[in-house]
């Protein structure tokens, strides 16, 4: 026989020998109960519920009774608990499976807490779990074409499961992360005639000695410039998550999502970024599991919170903290669902010029505090204490305390929680909290400008949007940042960090990314490369224009949100390497214009003759969707096209595509056949 070949006997008795390996014959596996005896007692069935109610009720009570839940305690109130958990740990907390990030893995405990609370109270709580991806995990891979489009497809699937429980009298979403918070408000703001609370799932401790997780992020492009040594990228790799749950410490899309939530009064006062797994933080579950049973005992409910008044407030609190700019996209999509006005780029232009960011963290500084040191500066209320005192907030709008918030934010002024959290970040961090969260006076004195800048021109019609906070202090001058350069141009974030690491992008470059949209990669993030310049020595002198969009913790100038966005016939989709682009952000009264202006080897041209040069110019020849962009997410890019785009939060909304839809049905029914003869 030749190498390779067996008997015809073996070649029977190979596939046996490997079955019952594989499946490991014992008589344990023998004794099989084929029948069981049943919960003992009864149902508390009566006969106007067997004679008028539908038999999913008698027949969820049959469940209930199966699953071991006490007869004597089915008639509560039903409470529908939605969750992002993810991963699985023993009960000493040891990992058996591994979620995809720290932000789900210890959900579930929040879960158990707030479910004991309300089955204490009489109440019956249902868990449903819909898990969510990690964006930091799919950094610079395919994975991220699938994060954006993630968020509406989980807030669908959440919605479909609290409908399938019709007997529900309120719901519950605990949550933390980048899509997945956003995805469980959106589900919770669609139950219009529900009291909802929103129980934000904390953040991660930093190391005692490290870097946080938004620096470790650049470990490789450090390290290929000869920046950082392996040992070191290794040993601070390792260190940087130092407790096992919780959002990444700082104030990226997941905490300023946390925060939102707060603001909006969908979940309670100075819930936001508590660090997990701590008492504090299991307590938030239990608090909120209460607040829910008393907001369904006073009849309020979702309707009562989300107005818009709540949203303004949001918007409010998001410049006063120097938000992510992902809530741009999440916002307007929660209130879609709440069914009130999505903020438009004017609104959120107008309160970033009257608000003072007063927040001073990760990854805005000055001082690179991380979350859990504003947790305990006071969070949320301490920033809406200062925001009332300057007339910024609607006081009369409710909380989910089921109280105004004029009134929670005078409880919070004098309670012993707000005092003791202070004297922790003493003790414990050696920082005052007015040196985290700051009087509008000491932010100013301390160089604070607001967050950010909404520029346009000819390169963004429809606008874009800049961290303004985030530009280097040393490139801003009397209040003005500007930068003409010759454009780098690249099709995609993979050429774009590869050319980083290679050195072929120089101080005074403009890096453009096109084709980072949703009809080009589900509008992916461009954390790599905005990190890279971030942290590496020179990365200051290299700005960004991108159609795609960034990290919550995204620093430096970087423009991202350009619309149109190019396969979409923007005109960044039609610049070339060598033309000449020139930014300007005026920091102070944010406002800013991205604009093509010639090219290095010709003359200098006005924005609008640049709007005309353009315009005349085919679409870059490497200009097209990637190869590898999924059916589901180019089905997510069209739907939100239509639906007004990203500026529109990227929903869906149906009645517009029905139009769309019809439209197009019948333009295609009236449109000659292209084999029809001339």
């Amino acid at each position: 026989m030749t190498p390779g070949e067996r008997s015809e006997g073996e070649a029977e008795r190979v596939p046996e020998r490997v079955l019952e390996g594989l499946l490991q014959p014992h008589d344990g596996i023998y004794a099989v109960r084929s029948h069981a005896e049943g919960p003992s007692g009864r149902l508390p069935l009566t006969a106007e519920v067997l004679r008028d109610s539908p038999s999913g009720d008698v027949f969820g009570m049959t469940q209930n009774a199966g699953m071991g839940w006490p007869r004597a305690n089915m008639l509560g109130p039903q409470v529908m608990i939605v969750s992002t958990a993810g991963g699985l740990r023993s009960e000493a907390g040891d990992p058996i499976a591994l979620g995809l990030h720290s932000g789900h893995f210890e959900l579930v405990d929040q879960v158990r807490a707030a479910s004991e609370t309300i089955a204490e109270a009489g109440g019956l709580p249902f868990a449903s779990f819909v898990s969510d991806q990690c964006d930091g995990r799919s950094q610079g891979t395919t994975g991220m074409f699938d994060s954006l489009p993630y968020r509406n497809d989980a807030a669908t699937v959440m919605r479909r499961l609290i409908r399938s429980l019709p007997t529900r009298h309120a719901v519950m979403g605990v949550a933390t992360c980048d899509k997945g918070l956003p995805a469980t408000m959106m589900a919770l703001a669609s139950q219009h005639d529900l009291p909802t609370i929103l129980v934000p799932g904390g953040v991660t401790l930093p190391p005692t000695t490290g870097e946080d997780l938004a620096r470790v992020q650049t470990l490789g492009a450090r390290f290929a410039n000869d920046e950082l040594s392996l040992a070191d990228a290794s040993e601070l790799g390792c260190r940087a998550c130092a407790s096992p749950g919780g959002g990444c410490h700082f104030l990226g899309t997941a905490g300023t999502s946390q925060v939102i939530a707060e603001a909006l009064g969908l979940a309670l006062p100075h819930s936001a970024l508590a660090p997990s797994g701590e008492p504090v933080w299991a307590e938030i579950a239990r608090q909120s599991a209460r607040a829910l049973l008393d907001m369904r005992r006073r009849g309020l409910t979702t309707r009562d919170v989300l107005t818009p008044k709540a949203f303004e407030n949001a918007m409010v609190v998001h410049a006063a903290v120097g938000g992510s700019t992902n809530l741009l996209l999440h916002l307007p999509a929660i209130a879609h669902a709440a069914g009130v006005p999505r903020p438009t780029v004017d609104d959120w232009a107008r309160i970033n010029r009257a608000v003072p960011r007063i927040v001073s963290v990760l990854p805005n500084g000055p001082v690179q505090h991380p979350t859990v040191r504003m947790f305990l500066a006071g969070g949320t209320p301490e920033v809406m204490l200062h925001l009332r005192d300057l007339g910024l907030l609607h006081l009369d709008a409710l909380s989910a305390t089921g109280e105004t918030l004029g009134t929670v934010l005078d409880w919070w002024a004098g309670s012993e929680r707000r005092a003791r959290m202070h004297q922790a970040l003493r003790d414990q961090e050696h920082v005052e909290p007015d040196d985290v969260i700051m009087s509008p006076d000491q932010a100013r004195r301390r160089g604070l400008t607001p967050t950010t800048a909404f520029p346009m021109g000819n390169l963004a019609p429809e606008g874009s949007v800049i961290k303004s906070t985030a530009i280097d202090p040393s490139r801003i001058t009397d209040g003005v940042f500007e930068h003409t350069g010759p454009a780098r141009v690249y099709t995609s974030e993979a050429d774009a960090i590869a050319a980083i690491k290679a050195h072929d992008v120089h101080p005074g470059d403009i890096m453009v990314i096109m084709g980072g949209g949703p009809l080009g990669t589900g509008m992916e993030e461009t954390y790599q490369v905005t990190s890279a310049l971030k942290h590496l020595s020179y990365g200051k002198e290299i700005s960004l224009v991108t159609d795609a969009r960034f990290s919550g913790v995204s620093t430096g100038a970087c423009i991202g949100h350009v619309g149109p966005e190019a396969l979409a016939g923007g005109p960044l989709g039609r610049l070339r390497d060598g033309d000449v682009v020139s930014i300007r952000v005026d920091v102070e009264r944010l406002e800013g214009s991205v604009d093509y202006v010639g090219s290095v080897d010709g003359e200098r041209v006005s924005a609008v003759e640049g709007a005309a040069v353009l315009a005349a110019r085919p679409p870059h020849p490497g200009l097209a969707p990637h190869p590898l962009l999924p059916d589901d997410t180019r089905l997510w890019a069209a739907l939100q096209d239509a639906s007004g785009g990203t500026w529109g939060g990227a929903v869906y909304d149906v009645d517009r595509i029905v139009e769309v839809l019809r439209a197009g049905t019948a333009a295609l029914a009236g449109a000659p056949r292209e084999d029809a003869a001339p």
